[in-house]
């Protein structure tokens, strides 16, 4: 009856002091939960109010006044049995139909149509303070139908978190633990990180998910900082007993009524119990595929297919099969891929396929499950794609590498070093992986990018 009774005057207190919106209109109907993650660069808290000049200062904030930018966008799905959450990351630049204001950049959704309401409300005599407050619900309401639009998922539910949210969280959880390839001296986010694992927070950790300059593919880079940094941020909250500690609950309370805004309708207890059973390693990071860059009335927008997302999302949101049994002289790809430690994996690429920059992607993605990255080049071209091993070796790395590629075939070669796997990309992949950009919108300027997955169980090393 005690804990019983703390663990209700926690959610009171909790509920009773923080902001929210009411945006939702629909639900999933028993097919899970989607939950809208939006990370705004703004300079009020979430009733609204301007942060303090030395606040402001402290985050490195480049908003201007009365600007809001939603630089972050992502979708988390938890399905109705309890199984593996996915999160998918939706570039900002994405040019996309934006309900009731026209094809734009998926992040000008909330500010553009917030904006637009603003304006009118203080021509029909309301304040400008208040036209803000109230134009904000016409914002996300309009990013979230965006949002349904181009992923085919309803939206249950929506949480909003600022600037001033990012640094006080990643403070009240004791800092997260990442990993850079490289070391970085970013002037633009003011990220100066040494190369290899290191624990951030604050000031910091914010630079860490803000750079874009200087990183191989700018914004989609950005974004797999944000998917690794948020996989880490899940890993320690839930798999740590940082819930159950009494002073970091009640700094991660403060944090959530200073800077986070949900939906009104949201049931915030029953979620709790749900998220408790999402253990370390039980949340997937990815990107939805998209189809290169272009230049347009816009500016520098990024390429999508909202039938290609929909499609993509519909696989991996599908409920898993039960895996049939196998024989002991055939174990499953999991169980190869489980015995198999990717550090001490080496993976050379060759690019067959006729595809631009494929075997570079396919190198990103392989080092972003942890694989070292060898040689990356052109090769001879070729229609089926392979994963080659040398025979001193054995087969289980190649199956690993193999199954991260979507299970194309793997088998012996001569050539082939030891402590390396040899990937040759065919024409099948580039088909697979790279489609084709629409007409009309523009000139493409770059390979699709890959759609590579980041697991909330371990620290991989990126760029």
């Amino acid at each position: 009856m005690a804990v019983t009774g703390t663990a209700w005057g926690l959610y009171r207190d909790l509920t009773a002091g923080l902001t929210t919106t009411n945006v939702i209109t629909g639900s999933s109907s028993g097919d899970g939960q989607n939950i809208l993650l939006v990370g705004v660069d703004s300079r009020t808290d979430a009733q609204g109010n301007p942060l303090p000049d030395d606040v402001l200062r402290t985050l490195r904030s480049g908003a201007e006044s009365g600007v809001l930018n939603s630089d972050t966008i992502i979708v988390l799905h938890l399905p109705a049995d309890g199984g593996s959450a996915t999160a998918f990351s939706i570039p900002r630049d994405s040019y996309v139909d934006i309900p009731g204001y026209r094809k734009d950049k998926i992040n000008a959704a909330y500010p553009a149509t917030k904006a637009l309401k603003a304006e009118e409300l203080v021509k029909s005599g309301v304040s400008q303070k208040d036209a803000d407050q109230q134009s904000s619900a016409s914002g996300r309401t309009a990013l979230i139908d965006t949002v349904q639009n181009l992923t085919g998922l309803t939206i249950d539910h929506y949480a909003e978190i600022n600037l001033l949210g990012f640094y006080n969280l990643t403070q009240a959880i004791g800092g997260v633990d990442v990993c850079l390839k490289a070391p970085v001296d970013d002037d633009f986010s003011g990220a100066r990180f040494a190369a290899g694992p290191q624990t951030i927070s604050g000031a910091d950790a914010l630079a860490f998910v803000r750079q874009r300059h200087g990183l191989p593919e700018g914004d989609l880079s950005r974004i797999r900082r944000q998917q690794v940094f948020l996989a880490a941020v899940a890993d320690k909250v839930l798999s740590s007993g940082t819930l159950t500690n009494g002073s970091t609950l009640s700094a991660l309370m403060d944090v959530a009524k200073k800077s986070l805004v949900i939906d009104s309708g949201w049931d915030l207890l029953g979620f709790a119990r749900q998220a408790s059973d999402i253990a370390a390693g039980n949340i997937d990071f990815m990107t939805v595929p998209t189809q290169g860059g272009a230049t347009n009335e816009r500016g520098d927008v990024v390429l999508v297919d909202p039938a290609q997302i929909h499609q993509f999302v519909e696989q991996k949101t599908a409920p898993k099969e039960e895996t049939p049994e196998t024989t002991a002289d055939a174990p499953p790809a999991a169980a190869t891929a489980a015995t198999v430690n990717p550090a001490a994996v080496t993976v050379d690429v060759g690019n067959g396929s006729g595809g631009t920059g494929l075997a570079a992607q396919v190198a990103d993605r392989l080092g972003g499950a942890g694989f070292q990255r060898g040689t990356v080049e052109n090769s001879v071209s070729r229609s089926t794609s392979v994963v080659r091993y040398a025979q001193s070796d054995g087969d289980e790395a190649a199956k690993a590498v193999a199954a991260q590629l979507g299970g194309i075939g793997v088998e012996q070669a001569d050539g082939v070093r030891a402590g390396h796997v040899q990937v040759l990309l065919g024409t099948d992949f580039a088909n697979t992986a790279a489609p084709s950009a629409p007409t009309g919108a523009g000139s493409p300027s770059s390979a699709p990018a890959p759609t590579s997955e980041v697991n909330a169980g371990g620290v991989p090393c990126i760029d």
